[in-house]
């Protein structure tokens, strides 16, 4: 590939994906002459309503349930807050005493809920990871008390692709001297992970259609039957009273597609990323002295490459990189704009320093060889001046 100013190389799909012709194709009529109201009961009107019934099916496909079991949501932040404060609520109003189970590197989806409902009188602990990322579960067992009313864990983490063993962790929980129920932010595992609710031990998941070559501003909540939960938003009384909001028809019906799609295409999309992501990683490596990778690429999802370019600052990388026509992130696309480093690598043992200077590359599946190349044919260039203008750097290296 040839470097020029036309060049576009995306290689940021943790944050978002690129909608899929076919989603696309599917959602439109339902923007025209198909737009009537899912709780309509005239002729268009039950239109939507079929058409909505039909992804609700194919997601429930997905993740080995009913569909009944499927409440549709504006994506996963909306789907992690009603799994998280629905089930609070639903203790609380019985006066009871409760505690959470989370991770210290969960999405901010997470972490933020958890701390709201920490002035509600919730006992929160935080768990702490493994240098790669995962969730320690010794430490897991050692947090559950008889006052455990709810485990969150991530499938996948957004930053570094380190996949948790939630079968593992399902069985640990199911042993527990009373019921606690298991929710996990599957968000980032979908396109990459066999997700059946029923072999992971799981009572709630939360999904998002951006993700996965699907539309944003939908998503779903997976509540396993008998689960114990309170609407955090209420006015109609769609979804069971449990999400009350007209239905975003469109959005629904291209989620469903994209998930079908995401099935279908699962195991040929990911043998194509992992062999360009290894690839890509393995030349990183060996042409930029200085880094520390933070994937563990035997226990991740094939999309992510995680360095931390030493004495390079991460938003200076991002910014070099975009002006060449590459776009990436530094880490959760939710936290741009902040400053300050990844949590996720901080609670990995990585110094704050350090953190400063990570960059998180995330492959998809109309990424090319020719695409990494290009990549690879500038960015060694940026880190090396970069690393220039840091006197720290070159100070510590002369020595």
């Amino acid at each position: 590939m040839k470097k020029n100013k036309k060049v576009s190389v995306y290689l940021d799909h943790s944050a978002t994906t690129p909608t899929d012709e076919r989603v696309i194709k599917a959602m439109l009529p339902y923007f025209s002459e198909k737009f009537g109201n899912y709780s309509s009961i005239h002729s268009l009107g039950r239109e939507a309503y079929f058409a909505v019934d039909d992804a609700r099916k194919k997601i429930a496909s997905f993740l080995n349930c009913n569909s009944e079991e499927i409440i549709f949501t504006s994506g996963s932040t909306e789907s992690n807050n009603l799994a998280l404060k629905g089930v609070a609520k639903y203790f609380l109003e019985k006066n009871k005493n409760i505690h959470i189970i989370t991770t210290r590197v969960e999405h901010d989806a997470i972490l933020e809920p958890c701390r709201e409902l920490e002035k509600q009188g919730v006992r929160v602990t935080y768990l702490p990871v493994l240098k790669n990322g995962a969730v320690d579960i010794a430490e897991l067992e050692k947090a559950i008390t008889d006052e455990t009313v709810l485990v969150s864990v991530m499938y996948v983490n957004n930053e570094v692709g380190i996949i948790n063993d939630l079968a593992r962790i399902g069985k640990i929980i199911k042993k527990a001297n009373h019921k606690i129920y298991f929710h996990s932010d599957a968000t980032q595992a979908i396109n990459f992970l066999d997700c059946d609710s029923q072999e992971l031990n799981l009572d709630l998941v939360s999904i998002s259609g951006h993700k996965i070559y699907g539309p944003k501003g939908v998503g779903a909540l997976y509540i396993k039957k008998g689960t114990p939960i309170k609407a955090i938003q209420t006015g109609g009384h769609q979804e069971r009273n449990i999400r009350s909001g007209t239905m975003n028809v469109p959005a629904i019906v291209g989620f469903g597609k994209a998930i079908e799609l995401a099935k279908k295409e699962q195991e040929k999309n990911n043998k194509k990323i992992a062999k360009l992501r290894d690839y890509f990683a393995d030349k990183v490596i060996k042409e930029i002295p200085d880094i520390i990778v933070n994937t563990d690429f035997n226990n991740s999802v094939s999309s992510h490459a995680n360095f931390c370019f030493v004495g390079a600052e991460g938003e200076a990388i991002l910014m070099s990189l975009d002006l060449e026509g590459i776009f990436v992130s530094t880490g959760s696309a939710c936290a741009s704009g902040n400053l300050d480093p990844s949590h996720v690598l901080l609670a990995m043992g990585i110094p704050k320093e350090i953190a400063h200077s990570s960059i998180r590359f995330t492959f998809g599946k109309h990424n090319t060889k020719a695409e990494a190349d290009y990549v690879l044919s500038v960015l060694p260039g940026i880190i090396e001046k970069l690393r220039e203008y840091n006197p720290l750097y070159n100070k510590s290296n002369s020595n």
